[in-house]
């Protein structure tokens, strides 16, 4: 089989789909890996590194998606490239099926195998190969270590001949992925960590963290049986908002990582709530590149209010520290290659009745085959 890991056609994007130790484990399994010229740089992996590890570099870019038996990237292709890959390929990258439906017609239409990252189920078989997960908890890490650079003030409590500096206030919404890391990174950098989710049944983790959890009485919510948050209702909104409002004014730090898969982010933090904040506070928006929470953010800008805090809305924070954003990818791609591999023909066994291959897998055989998303 044949691999190609092509660079990154987003120009802010810095992760690399594989990093060299992948590649040679690739290799030790009789994979051929070709990497495109430069394709780990941003993060900090050479081509020498690349090709001490068992991999080609190649300047055919095109030549090489038209030969490689498997595709993998971290963002989604152009549409244009859809096109120069041969029929029966893999391809394995994120997606965003949701709101690529022209895409995913294109890969049909060229007989691609399209593995969506975003769609790996959140079962444990399926864990090591959950690339949102494992991007979210950087995200969360790295939402607190950006709060904390641009708040104009110390996280711990200290004390000093000169008196004693009370510690900053964090305020975390949503305590999924990210927000627990977030929560755990606040804690060890001395804040004072409140949290708020709308599933009562993650009171416990933000507790063992060492965290308060703000409870607000919404009625009946729950979660997915994905484990993701579920819709709520506009009442349920509302009252959500004016019990958070109150945290918001007296907090340093407030993140926001609520996110509803496959659709708009909802907006939870209002411009009466962002007006009552403090002026030198932050607000770090992880949602941003769905729509945002925070009414006012904008993607991959700082937008200081008047007299009231910053919103941070840059968007995949993951991409600031992509070294390890790159090296969790990665392990995500080799241990899904792995999982389904054939070793006798060389291959990736794509049996759909497969749970996981179910869930991921969007196109294949020239049609559309996830049940989300097959045309009535």
């Amino acid at each position: 089989m044949r691999v190609f890991i092509p660079c990154e056609s987003l120009a802010t994007e810095t992760r690399v789909a594989l990093i060299p130790e992948s590649v040679q484990k690739l290799f030790q399994m009789g994979v051929a890996v070709v990497v495109e010229r430069g394709a780990g740089l941003k993060s900090n992996f050479l081509d020498t590194d690349y090709e001490e590890a068992g991999a080609t570099i190649s300047d055919d870019r095109v030549g090489e998606l038209g030969k490689a038996d498997l595709v993998a990237r971290v963002r989604k292709p152009p549409k244009e490239e859809i096109l120069t890959l041969k029929s029966g390929a893999f391809h394995v990258s994120f997606l965003d099926p949701f709101n690529e439906t022209e895409l995913i017609d294109s890969m049909a239409a060229v007989g691609v195998t399209a593995v969506s990252m975003e769609m790996i189920p959140r079962t444990t078989l399926a864990q090591k190969m959950d690339a949102l997960s494992s991007q979210a908890n950087l995200a969360g890490y790295f939402a607190v270590i950006k709060g904390a650079d641009r708040l104009n003030r110390i996280l711990p409590m200290m004390m000093t001949p000169a008196g004693t500096i009370s510690p900053s206030r964090v305020f975390v919404i949503g305590v999924g992925v990210a927000g627990l890391q977030a929560i755990a990174t606040a804690k060890r950098l001395g804040a004072r960590v409140e949290a708020f989710d709308t599933r009562p049944v993650v009171e416990e983790q933000v507790k063992s963290l060492g965290a308060k959890f703000v409870k607000i009485d919404l009625g009946d919510t729950g979660q997915t049986d994905q484990g993701y948050a579920k819709e709520l209702t506009p009442e349920q909104i509302k009252k959500q908002q004016e019990g958070m409002a109150k945290i918001c004014a007296q907090s340093d730090i407030v993140i926001t990582t609520a996110k509803l898969f496959g659709r708009p982010a909802p907006k939870i933090v209002t411009e009466e709530m962002v007006a009552g904040m403090k002026f030198g506070s932050v607000i770090v928006d992880l949602a941003v590149e769905s729509g945002g929470n925070v009414v006012g953010s904008k993607l991959n800008e700082e937008v200081q209010i008047e007299n009231g805090p910053k919103i941070i809305g840059i968007g995949a924070l993951e991409d600031r520290v992509a070294v390890h954003a790159s090296q969790m990818f990665s392990a995500n791609i080799f241990n899904f290659i792995e999982h389904f591999w054939n070793e006798d023909q060389k291959t990736i066994n794509c049996d759909l009745d497969d749970e996981i291959l179910a869930g991921c897998v969007i196109t294949h055989g020239g049609a559309i085959v996830h049940e989300r998303f097959k045309k009535s």
